[in-house]
């Protein structure tokens, strides 16, 4: 009987590294395939795809797979940027690794992975993958400080069907402790941030390379001007760093943040103190909705859900449920509940899908 063929996404950087080693010392035929997927103003100083590729290229030889190399810019760019733009566009901050993960990461290439004899894909991400009464599930990884289940929950049952997670079950520190066992280049490689086609780049800068500036006034909620936006698109809720204005603080002392944006006066909402009522709710309606099981979770029963990546699971209930929306409601209120991000939905370990912010309620 012949080996299974695992086709992996191998980025350049460690956690794919050791994801490609495990699965070829577990006895699969391993094929590495290094995904390009901006090329746009590509420089080695914001977006190290050449070194990238330089470093997938060592490891492959190291362990002994092939490496191929596709580019998927055009499908990123019509199936991804283009929605990050609208998004920034309207007033509200998206995740855009959720759709590069549902479109390109788990659609583009796995079509391509399946054109190349695969029976399965693989991935560095660190979530887990269970089959339960012939539904796959996706968990949590065992690591909750590295769990991306969050940039995860727009799978479906087929790509999850054809999907390992090989880091699922390992410890950050473990995977880094196999990668210098081994002697792999990427052993000591820092870890990507951000949003590849931004990379460190400054992100003002990156925006207004696509979308016209449109500064405005910034105000209080009584309508008491107090500094001057740089456009509303460059602004998040819940933000304290960089509105200039900490000089204008009146009598309490305290800091300010973006509570709202009025995009039809072109007006940045702002307050002073973390604990302003005005950046708190007890919940929210949230749009785009997608469940892994193929059928939305029943109402009124106790979950949790995350309305941001680096947030503790916040124990709520789906209120109301309609076909293309639901109201979410928590137990206690939550902090700067941001439209365009997603709320995702939990199950203890198990994470049953969610949607995009629509509003706070």
């Amino acid at each position: 009987m012949s080996k299974k063929r695992v086709v992996v996404g191998l980025s350049g950087g460690v956690d794919s590294s050791v994801t490609a080693l495990l699965l070829k010392e577990q006895g699969y035929d391993v094929v590495g395939l290094f995904m390009k997927n901006w090329e746009d103003d590509d420089t080695d100083e914001y977006c190290p795809a050449k070194q990238d590729l330089i470093d997938a290229a060592a490891v492959a030889d190291k362990i002994g797979i092939e490496l191929e190399a596709v580019n998927f810019s055009k499908e990123y760019k019509e199936r991804v940027f283009q929605n990050f733009l609208e998004e920034y566009q309207a007033g509200r901050t998206p995740n855009p690794d959720i759709f590069c993960n549902s479109e390109i990461k788990f659609k583009a290439f796995l079509d391509h992975a399946m054109g190349l004899g695969a029976d399965l894909i693989a991935t560095g991400h660190y979530a887990q993958v269970r089959e339960k009464n012939g539904l796959f599930q996706l968990l949590k990884a065992e690591d909750g400080s590295k769990d991306q289940s969050y940039f995860l929950y727009r799978l479906n049952q087929r790509q999850l069907s054809k999907t390992l997670f090989p880091l699922g079950g390992l410890l950050k520190r473990e995977v880094r402790e196999i990668a210098h066992r081994e002697g792999l280049v990427t052993a000591g490689k820092k870890d990507s941030t951000g949003i590849c086609f931004i990379g460190e780049r400054p992100f003002r800068e990156f925006l207004n390379r696509y979308l016209p500036r449109e500064p405005g006034e910034m105000q209080t909620p009584e309508g008491k001007v107090v500094g001057e936006h740089e456009g509303l698109m460059y602004y998040t809720l819940g933000q304290r760093q960089g509105l200039k204005i900490g000089g204008s603080r009146e009598s309490n002392g305290e800091p300010w943040f973006v509570a709202g944006k009025d995009m039809q006066r072109n007006v940045l909402v702002v307050v002073q103190g973390h604990d302003h009522p005005l950046l708190s709710n007890d919940g929210l309606v949230a749009s785009q909705l997608h469940w892994i099981a193929g059928e939305a979770p029943e109402t009124h029963w106790v979950y949790a859900a995350k309305t941001r990546y680096r947030q503790p699971d916040a124990p709520c209930e789906i209120d109301r449920l309609e076909e293309n929306e639901t109201e979410i409601r928590f137990g206690q209120p939550q902090w700067a509940i941001t439209p365009g991000q997603s709320a995702v939905v939990y199950e203890s370990q198990v994470c049953l899908g969610g949607g995009i912010i629509t509003r706070a309620v």
